[in-house]
């Protein structure tokens, strides 16, 4: 499939995947970036993207984020399918849960990115499903 992208900064390198088998591509820090300790910062990635009709972008840490200390702030992020103009660069909304401050660096790899397929739904109200309860939310583990 291909995916319309714009860099704002031409020397960085574009999202790639690291491996053969994996399913995100990493994406970089386009300017250094200095969190606080118990903050949020934001960290522009030096992309906007336009993905193909009926798909969106999500956007996920990488697995060794977390030992830098950071952790995306909203956990995941979703890139709307009309997110997509010369200026919508994609940020990763990072928070620093350490004592310390965490530098992330230009050209850095810090999160990763996945272009996925949606589907829109309609709502069809009733007044019950017709489907046994489980017990509630949790009552499948300890």
């Amino acid at each position: 499939m291909k995916v319309l992208i714009r860099k704002i900064d031409k020397k960085l390198e574009l999202p790639e995947y690291k491996t053969a088998g994996a399913a995100g591509m990493d994406c970089v820090a386009r300017v250094d970036t200095e969190i606080a300790p118990g903050v949020c910062g934001m960290v522009p990635l030096n992309i906007a993207i336009k993905p193909p009709r009926g798909h969106f972008v999500l956007l996920v840490a990488r697995s060794s984020l977390h030992k830098r200390g950071l952790m995306l702030a909203n956990g995941v992020g979703i890139c709307d399918e009309d997110f997509s103009g010369d200026d919508d660069e994609y940020n990763a909304v990072i928070y620093n849960f350490t004592h310390e401050p965490v530098k992330v660096l230009r050209g850095e790899r810090i999160v990763q990115i996945l272009v996925l397929p949606f589907n829109r739904v309609e709502w069809d109200e009733v007044d019950t499903l017709a489907t046994k309860s489980r017990g509630g939310f949790g009552t499948t583990g300890v």
